[in-house]
């Protein structure tokens, strides 16, 4: 029987899901290891700029940022999937996939992980708040995907922008295979959102600092 360790007083982080979402409790086997697609295609509407940015490591509460698929059974809960994987973290995902999107848009001089040796303009910073399939509102469950954005201007360390990013996409069924689909669409809704942001953003505080010269 798996278990998460609680770490805030108002979780309860315990027991896999094969009661209450009906999943194979059987012999042990192999678990299923999901990878959802990270590309999200870019918005004609972005701007191109000519500034660099790198990507700081997402931070997460632990008990969220684990291989295991999160599931909220009711509210006060939180649980996991037995038998279920995915094939990197949560902050791994969101790292990757708003790194591509971006690279994807050729909108932008340069992007880049954080330590990867570029001088970058600024730095985007991401927490994830939520990242897990919740029934608390009934069957089947809703994924949410909740994500605090920062873009800071370099090297004043200047927070130019901070926006809060919720995608939530209802998964078509109880099960894992269901709820990691939906969750990987939510991750594309966010990551896209988060990307055109920190263009714009970006571009506005360019054009306020050359109109201040």
């Amino acid at each position: 029987m798996m278990r998460l360790r609680s770490l805030l007083p108002a979780l309860l982080l315990a027991l896999p899901l094969a009661g209450c979402l009906g999943l194979d409790a059987g012999p042990r086997a192999s678990p299923t290891i999901y990878a959802p697609p990270l590309r999200a295609s870019p918005d004609p509407a972005w701007p191109t700029v000519a500034w660099s940015l790198s990507i700081a490591p997402p931070e997460a509460p632990r008990m969220l940022d684990l291989p295991r698929i999160a599931v909220i059974p009711e509210a006060g809960e939180l649980q996991v999937y037995k038998g279920a994987l995915w094939a990197d973290t949560p902050t791994q995902m969101l790292e990757d996939s708003v790194l591509y999107t971006l690279e994807d848009s050729g909108r932008i001089t340069a992007v880049a992980r954080q330590g990867s040796g570029i001088n970058a303009d600024y730095r985007l910073g991401l927490d994830i708040r939520h990242f897990e399939a919740d029934f608390s509102a009934g069957r089947p469950p809703t994924a949410v995907v909740e994500v605090q954005a920062r873009l800071m201007h370099l090297p004043e360390q200047q927070v130019v922008g901070s926006q809060a990013f919720r995608q939530t996409v209802p998964a078509a069924g109880d099960g894992a295979a269901q709820a990691a689909d939906a969750l990987g669409q939510a991750l594309r809704a966010t990551s896209r959102a988060i990307a055109g942001w920190a263009l714009a953003t970006g571009q506005a505080h360019q054009r306020e600092a050359h109109a201040a010269r």
